[in-house]
Order: C-alpha cells, then sequence, then structure tokens
C-alpha cells in the first residue's frame, strides 16, 4: 500500500527524481552553512534554514502538481504566458522595485518576484510549440525561424533591460533549441552574425554610456554625481541605466594585470576576492560541511556564490559531483526527449534542461573566475524565492513529459521487453 502511495506521488523518471532530491539536499545542507550573514541580521540561527525548507517544500508541491497535468495541455498556456511575461516585463521597468541597483521584483498579492523568471519558461514553451507545429520531413519550415524571432524580439530585449545576463543565456538557449528542432542552416548562420553584430553594438554602447565609478573615498565627486543623476535622467538613461554595472564588470574580467596578494581591495572587489579564497583554501579535500570560512566574508554566499562555499567545504571531489548533477539532468532528458513520438513534448523538455543547465554552469563559471560576476543563482540550490519555486516547475514539466508523452513504437516494445 505504501509503496503504491509513493508510486502515485513520485511519478515520473526516477533518475530525474534522484537528481532533483540530491541537488536539494546539497541545497539545504550549503545553504545552512552559507546563510551566516542572514542569521547575524535576523538574529536567528535556523529561520534561514527553516524557510529555505519551507520554499523547497512549496516547490516540490508546486512539481508534483505540475507533473500529473498531461503534456499536452501545456500548449493551452502559451499565449496566456506570453500575455503575462509581456506586460509583469513592462510592469517591472516602470515601476519594479530596485534591489543592488537592479530594478528586477514586482509584488502582487504581497507575492515578490521576478518576471524574468516567468518569461525563460513562456519562450521555452512558445519556442518548442512553433518548431513542433511547423516541423517537416526535411527540417522546420522556413517561417518558424520568423515566428521565434518575432516572440522573441518582444520578450528578450525587456529582460535585457533590467537583466543583461539572463537575456543572454536564455538566447542561446533558444539558438540551441533551434538547432535541435532542425531550423535550415542557412537561417542559424545568418542570425548568428546578426547577433555577433548586436552584440559589439551593445558592448561598445555600454563602454561608451557607461562611467568608471567613483572611489569610495571621493565623497565629493559621488555626492555631485547623485546630485546629478535624477537632472540628466532620460530614456536613454533609463535604458542604460545599468551600463555602469556592466562596465565595471567588464573591466574587472577583462583586466590580465596579475595582482600580489597585499594589493587586492577587499572592499572593491570583495565579492571575486572572497570567492577565490574559498577556493583555495579548500585544499582539494574540502573543509567539510558546515566548515566555511568565507562565507562570512563573501555577499551572497547563500545565493550567487554558492559554488564556491560548495568548493570550499566540499573539496573538487564535491565540486564535480554537484557539476555531474546537472549534465546527468541534461542527459536524462535528452534520453527521454529521444523516446518521444511527437516533437512538442521532445522540445519543451529539452529546452528546460538547457536552461538550467547553462544557468547551472554559467554560475560555476562566474564563482570561479571563467566569467564575468552576474546575479545569476545556482539553479535548485541557491537560496531563492519564486526562482525556486519556478525551477521546481520546470523540472515537474521534464517529469510529466516523462510520465505522459508518447513513445515511438520501437521504444515501447524494447521496454515492455526489458520489463519482462
Amino acid at each position: 500500500m505504501d509503496n503504491k502511495t509513493l508510486g502515485n506521488i513520485f511519478k515520473g523518471d526516477k533518475v530525474i527524481w534522484m537528481i532533483f532530491f540530491f541537488l536539494c539536499i546539497v541545497s539545504v545542507v550549503e545553504v545552512f552553512s552559507a546563510s551566516s550573514e542572514l542569521t547575524y541580521k535576523g538574529g536567528s540561527y535556523l529561520s534561514p534554514l527553516i524557510k529555505h525548507i519551507g520554499i523547497l517544500i512549496m516547490g516540490v508541491f508546486c512539481m508534483v502538481v505540475t507533473l500529473n497535468v498531461k503534456c499536452k495541455y501545456f500548449k493551452i498556456l502559451t499565449p496566456f504566458m506570453l500575455i503575462i511575461s509581456f506586460f509583469t516585463l513592462i510592469w517591472v521597468f516602470v515601476a519594479g522595485q530596485s534591489t543592488n541597483g537592479a530594478q528586477r521584483w514586482i509584488s502582487f498579492v504581497g507575492i515578490q518576484f521576478q518576471p524574468s523568471e516567468i518569461a525563460k519558461g513562456t519562450m521555452v514553451l512558445a519556442t518548442a510549440q512553433i518548431l513542433s507545429a511547423l516541423q517537416t520531413d526535411h527540417g522546420a519550415d522556413k517561417n518558424a525561424f520568423k515566428y521565434i524571432l518575432c516572440v522573441c524580439g518582444i520578450i528578450i530585449p525587456l529582460i535585457g533591460l533590467e537583466n543583461l545576463s539572463t537575456a543572454a543565456l536564455l538566447s542561446l538557449v533558444i539558438l540551441l533549441m533551434m538547432i535541435i528542432g532542425r531550423v535550415p542552416g542557412k537561417q542559424i548562420g545568418k542570425l548568428m552574425g546578426i547577433t555577433t553584430l548586436i552584440i559589439v553594438m551593445i558592448f561598445a554602447s555600454i563602454m561608451i554610456l557607461g562611467q568608471d565609478k567613483p572611489e569610495a573615498n571621493n565623497k565629493e565627486n559621488l555626492t555631485e554625481q547623485l546630485e546629478k543623476k535624477p537632472k540628466e535622467e532620460g530614456l536613454i538613461s533609463r535604458i542604460f541605466h545599468r551600463a555602469d554595472t556592466w562596465k565595471s564588470r567588464i573591466d574587472k574580467f577583462m583586466s590580465n594585470k596579475e595582482l600580489s596578494p597585499d594589493e587586492v581591495d577587499l572592499n572593491k572587489d570583495a565579492q571575486v576576492a572572497h570567492a577565490n579564497i574559498a577556493i583555495a583554501s579548500s585544499n582539494v579535500i574540502g573543509k567539510g560541511p558546515g566548515n566555511s570560512v568565507e562565507r562570512d566574508f563573501l555577499s551572497q554566499a547563500f545565493s550567487d556564490f554558492i559554488y564556491a562555499i560548495i568548493i570550499e567545504e566540499l573539496g573538487i571531489e564535491g565540486a564535480t559531483f554537484v557539476a555531474f548533477l546537472y549534465i546527468m539532468l541534461l542527459f536524462r532528458t535528452g534520453r527521454i526527449a529521444n523516446r518521444c513520438e511527437n516533437n512538442f513534448p521532445a522540445l519543451l523538455a529539452m529546452g528546460l534542461a538547457l536552461l538550467l543547465v547553462t544557468q547551472a554552469l554559467f554560475n560555476m563559471c562566474v564563482a570561479v573566475g571563467l566569467a564575468p560576476v552576474t546575479g545569476q543563482p545556482l539553479p535548485l540550490i541557491s537560496k531563492g524565492g519564486t526562482s525556486t519555486m519556478i525551477n521546481c516547475i520546470y523540472v515537474g514539466v521534464i517529469l510529466s513529459v516523462s510520465r505522459s508523452a508518447k513513445t515511438k513504437p520501437e521504444t515501447a516494445e524494447t521496454t515492455d521487453n526489458t520489463t519482462v
């Protein structure tokens, strides 16, 4: 009876479930360890952990509900999700709540969330539906490329205004989906050429419009700039209001100057410096769970830089295991997609897996200094609110595909023979 009850709850691919639970275990342990800053501010040792576990439980609930929805019904949501994504992204641009200089949050019925998180899944859903609807024996119809670009042209720029790295990663995922969906190579080649040109133009705009941030001790200059800022703000400055931050991050990443330990400014480059200290002090084998030192100095140790804390505590083996879980998630989803008879569930599952894995790998690259600092958390591990629950929903969709999507006849026969 118990086995039947558990089987009814944990439907879908068991390997995906196993990967998800391993990620949750790592998340609980490392968020508890890395939340010393929140513990100090809140005055409660267990409060951050209890809140995070509560969010994960809600995420699992959302995931179970999602996996019980047959994948064919996700098509119905596409137009509604596109409308919601468009208006919430406009909302956050006009009247969003600012955090660390980025206006990414809005509140609705007392719930605070990032519209970009919803928009990412919406774009994958829309792309999968377009590619599947216009699929032919010789690949995707040429019109599929045009329709995808039209949708991307509306949603992605709105995401990029406040979260450039999210827009870039989402664009990469859409490109990979088009390759998987057999969009003609000529169209993809032209797109990559135009994209390169756009990237160069954006890069040039950031370096031209962005200003070097004043030194912390130059109070007169800082006060003067703050006083001038409201007067100078117009449409261009409104759109590129984060150009200063982007330019600063690019300058730091592109700088090839090697600094000796005594030359490192821990106040100016605190995140990168303390992340490097955390990695270097791991001594390969790690200090053990809960024994991190840099969590007390590293800003956002429980979110953007949690992978550095994982390396410090669990060593190279633990960090490799975490990376392996994400790679396994991608390959297992690929196997599920390969079994699908129809294109829509296969493309949807692969798109969501690529969304999670590319973000995870990028977060890891930031933590180890291979990419410029951004605000990308580690999916399903970093402490979060609605982003964690939405990532759980993405996994729920993948499980729904593994459970309810029609399988190819030869795959079904093979599965039956293996079971017998």
